[in-house]
This record gives C-alpha cells, structure tokens and sequence, in this order.
C-alpha cells in the first residue's frame, strides 16, 4: 500500500456533499478511498456551508452564489481547514473536482452562472498549488 495519501474531493469519493447534495462519484476516486490512500475534504461543507446549497461562482477575487450573497468567507475558511487536514495526512497529491469554486483547477465558471468557463483554479485548488 502506498503511504503517500492523496486528499479527494468528498464528492468525487461518492459523498453527497456538492450544492445539490450529489455525489460525482469516481470509482477510482473510491478505490483510493476505500484502499486507505486518500483523505476525502469537501471545503464547502469545512467552511460552514449548508448541504444542499446555493450554487457560487468566482467574480474577480470574490465568490458570489446565485442569490447575489458574498459568501467569500466561508469559502477561504473551508480551503484553510481543507489545507489543515491535507498537511495533517501527509499528503503529497490531490484529485479534485474539475470547475468547482472551491477545488477547480485550471478552469472554473465565470460568475455568470451561464455554464461559460474561464482559466481560473478554486479557492482550495489555489491555496494548495
């Protein structure tokens, strides 16, 4: 068994933790899980969010959600609790949910909530990297 943990999003672990309280279920991603090699973090939930929730989007420096709330805080405060567990495990690696506001890498939604997507990482992507 290899003793480098990974940290996963919960969600891609096959928890129903995303804002419509779904899983995005990824067999390897339970593999991993279920092998004892990750750790799974939902940074949303971390930073006080409720399952189910109200979809949020990256505008500039701030993540905004559909009804126009800033909910920035919480998004920063769930990456650093996220980042807490990953230094705690050890872990060298990271498997995260493509475009999410929180573990999006590379690209994300433009803030628009129209589906359009931008080069941009998550608010926990970006504290990792």
């Amino acid at each position: 068994m290899n003793t480098n943990k990974i940290i996963v999003s919960a969600c891609l672990a096959g928890l129903e933790c995303n804002y419509k309280q779904q899983s995005n279920s990824c067999q390897k991603v339970i593999d991993l899980v279920r092998n004892g090699e990750a750790i799974t973090v939902c940074p949303e939930q971390l930073g006080g969010l409720p399952t189910p929730r109200i979809p949020a989007e990256i505008t500039g420096n701030r993540v905004i959600n559909r009804k126009g709330e800033d909910v920035t805080f919480q998004f920063a405060k769930g990456a650093e609790e996220a980042l807490k567990l990953a230094q705690l495990s050890g872990a060298s690696e990271a498997v995260l949910k493509a475009n999410s506001p929180s573990c999006g890498v590379g690209k994300i939604y433009d803030g628009n909530f129209k589906g359009n997507l931008i080069k941009g990482n998550g608010v926990f992507a970006q504290l990792l990297l």
